[in-house]
């Protein structure tokens, strides 16, 4: 019995081609999973018996799109088909392609091509053909391709002894580069590169130039004249577009030849949702509607639970306070602690409902249409497709927004994305700008129909996402973030949501919201609550300057607590920062208490309105809203004897709070989300000047 000899295979393609299904067909049960060395990468390896003499080991490369890496993955398959003297390094390659994606696909085999391993292209789903109105001319094909050409279903079992013929014939395989790149390049630099590495295939050596750190198999000169070669950056990332484009011009050619999709004899459900749902003008209204849909049950299904939530947390405050013995534990507990705490939890419906209807249109398959439909727009101000869910979302509540742009792959697009979404006008802004544009927008109708009132909300609203676009705009410019920017998405079979998988999403999004951020909010309510609640030496006998000041005055118990509260509130630490900041916000046309309700609004932007109702002696419970009103536009300023609350100033402060980042929660999950501090001090201290210059400019303008 003479000894059995054993060829190496390597599996590669692009992720979903269905090339973990043809390593199942072809190793059945011998199969053994591990790691790559060093790293926690899965390594998959199986064993197909060829005939009674040959068998093959069959290892499936991670899923890559091109030998241009971005991931760990892809550089593993990168690595491997680059070191000859590599354990897995194979003596034949299989590309497994899709039959409806064919020409993405063919970027990857044309590059693997050109590495003159021998290679066998296979076309997976050959059953779904005549459904997707697809039809293939193979011998036109595999001339132009100058490689073996198999069609092939690894679900339905189809071609797979074809292909098992074809790989005991692997040595007969025409192994000449396909694209020959170089001449319409420079031919010169690559004439270079040849006479540099002359017993390299010419793409090889040009991977190991623009792709590739890992030089170990390489001699210690070559090593040198390959760092020679990278030290011209920009004419290899020239080059290196050049190549993708020429690429690209050849697949084109080559498919026109032998590839027709005719839609009009496709029958597939999917296909004709597709028609549906990608529409260049049905799609956007479809999408439009959906959105629409999803944010009314947003604030629609949250206002129940988190006004019961507000509820239970005021009455174990007012619990507390109680049943504790009084001091500035007691104070702490039910003054910091517990409304902290409830600062965090409050968000949990709104959250939730965000995640359940973004886990469900992940898991039918609709969001990668809205990602394909919406990236032709949003690449343009330096964004994905994918952005546009956070910052629409980011009307709701920034914090679940910003979260949410965990779907965008690339990193500087998903950075823009979560620095630009706060921008965008959140239900906390709408408590300052009702109450605002109530005070200095008179109630009028333009043509008796639309409400000047609520025109200046919607402008508003305008206003924040032109912001948030004109912003990622910029900072696409201006941001020297490394990373490569290609826009690759799949589109996924319909199918219906799993609701484990979706609950799954919707409970560990939220767990990881209330557990990371919600400790640096608490963190920080606490401090917010030490400041208004303390002061200097002065502080401890404001309760008693205060009784002498008003001895002689007729006011009731409720009034006098209420007096009492706003005169503390300007003798504490807080109130003497908005002493010490009004200097600096009097050109804004604001004085300190605008100052006081500036700084404590940070924590939330709708602290806000209550802020100024206990500054202005009224309660701030909904009954009240009015003489809040009342008060508020009744308040003077001493120096001017003109209402503080009058269009200019009004209009200041409603363009501060359309720019200004005034939420600490949302610079937690920033933090959170960028893992470090540089990106949110940048958008605090970013959006904070251009609040205070764009308020600066208006009310210049208008006083």
């Amino acid at each position: 019995m003479g000894k059995i000899k054993t060829i190496k295979i390597a599996l590669v393609g692009n992720p979903n081609t269905g090339k973990t299904s043809l390593f199942n067909q072809l190793t059945g049960l011998n199969q053994k999973v591990g790691n790559y060395p060093g790293i926690t990468v899965e390594k998959k390896t199986g064993i197909l018996k060829l005939n009674k003499n040959i068998s093959a080991t069959i290892i499936d490369l991670p899923g890559t799109y091109s030998l241009n890496p971005n991931t760990l993955d892809e550089n593993i398959v990168l690595n491997t088909l680059l070191d000859n003297g590599h354990e897995d390094y194979p003596d034949v390659i299989i590309v497994v392609a899709d039959v409806e994606n064919i020409k993405r696909n063919l970027l990857l085999f044309s590059q693997i091509k050109d590495l003159q391993i021998p290679t066998i292209l296979v076309i997976n789903m050959s059953d779904q053909m005549q459904r997707k109105g697809i039809s293939i001319d193979v011998e036109t094909l595999k001339k132009e391709l100058q490689s073996e050409v198999i069609l092939i279903s690894a679900r339905k079992n189809r071609g797979i002894n074809l292909l098992k013929e074809t790989i005991l014939n692997y040595q007969n395989l025409n192994t000449s580069p396909l694209a020959i790149i170089s001449n319409r390049i420079s031919s010169d630099f690559f004439k270079n590169i040849q006479t540099s590495f002359p017993k390299y295939p010419l793409y090889k050596s040009w991977l190991y130039i623009t792709q590739t750190e890992y030089l170990d198999n390489l001699s210690s000169e070559e090593k040198k004249t390959v760092l020679k070669f990278k030290n011209d950056k920009e004419k290899l990332k020239k080059f290196q577009h050049k190549e993708t484009i020429l690429r690209y011009k050849q697949i084109n050619e080559i498919l026109k030849k032998s590839y027709k999709i005719d839609i009009s004899k496709r029958t597939d459900l999917r296909s004709k949702l597709d028609k549906i749902l990608t529409h260049k003008i049905y799609g956007y209204v479809i999408f439009a509607l959906i959105l629409f849909l999803i944010f009314q049950s947003v604030f629609d299904w949250a206002t129940v639970p988190m006004d019961f939530i507000d509820q239970v947390f005021a009455n174990f405050s007012n619990w507390a306070k109680e049943v504790l013995p009084g001091g500035m534990f007691t104070n702490l507990i039910s003054e910091g602690i517990i409304p902290g705490i409830g600062g965090i939890v409050i968000f949990i419906p709104q959250i939730a409902i965000l995640f359940l209807f973004v886990a469900i249109l992940e898991e039918t398959g609709y969001m990668s249409r809205v990602v394909f439909l919406m990236d032709k727009i949003m690449r343009k101000y330096g964004m994905s497709g994918k952005s546009v869910v956070p910052l629409i979302s980011g009307t709701a509540c920034a914090i679940p927004a910003i979260m949410a742009a965990r779907n965008i792959n690339g990193w500087k697009e998903r950075l823009i994305t979560i620095l630009v979404t706060p921008f965008t006008t959140c239900s906390a802004r709408l408590p300052v700008y009702t109450i605002i544009i109530a005070l200095i927008i008179p109630q009028q109708r333009i043509l008796g129909i639309f409400s000047l009132q609520g025109l200046t909300l919607l402008a508003l609203y305008v206003l924040g996402f032109a912001s948030a676009l004109s912003s990622g705009y910029l900072l696409h410019k201006v941001l020297k973030v490394r990373g490569k920017s290609f826009f690759i998405i799949e589109m996924p079979n319909y199918k219906i949501p799993s609701l484990k998988n979706t609950l799954f999403t919707v409970v560990e999004k939220t767990k990881e919201f209330v557990f990371g951020a919600g400790k640096i909010i608490l963190a920080i309510s606490i401090i917010l609550w030490f400041l208004a609640s303390n002061g200097p030496i002065d502080f401890k006998k404001s309760e008693e300057t205060f009784k002498n000041r008003i001895e002689n005055t007729n006011i009731n118990s409720n009034q006098f607590q209420q007096q009492l509260a706003a005169y503390k509130l300007e003798k504490s630490y807080i109130g003497i920062m908005g002493k010490t900041i009004e200097p600096a916000i009097k050109p804004l046309g604001y004085d300190w208490k605008i100052g006081i309700a500036l700084i404590s609004s940070f924590a939330a932007r709708e602290v806000f309105v209550g802020t100024l109702a206990t500054i202005y002696s009224v309660g701030n419970d909904d009954e009240n809203n009015t003489t809040i009103k009342q008060r508020m536009a009744a308040e003077i300023n001493p120096e001017t004897g003109e209402k503080l609350f009058n269009f200019p100033a009004g209009m200041s402060l409603l363009i501060f709070y359309a720019f200004a980042m005034q939420c600490v929660s949302t610079l937690a999950i920033v933090k959170r989300e960028t893992n470090s501090w540089k990106w949110p001090l940048l958008q605090l201290f970013g959006m904070s000047a251009l609040a205070y210059v764009a308020a600066f400019l208006t009310y210049t303008i208008l006083a």
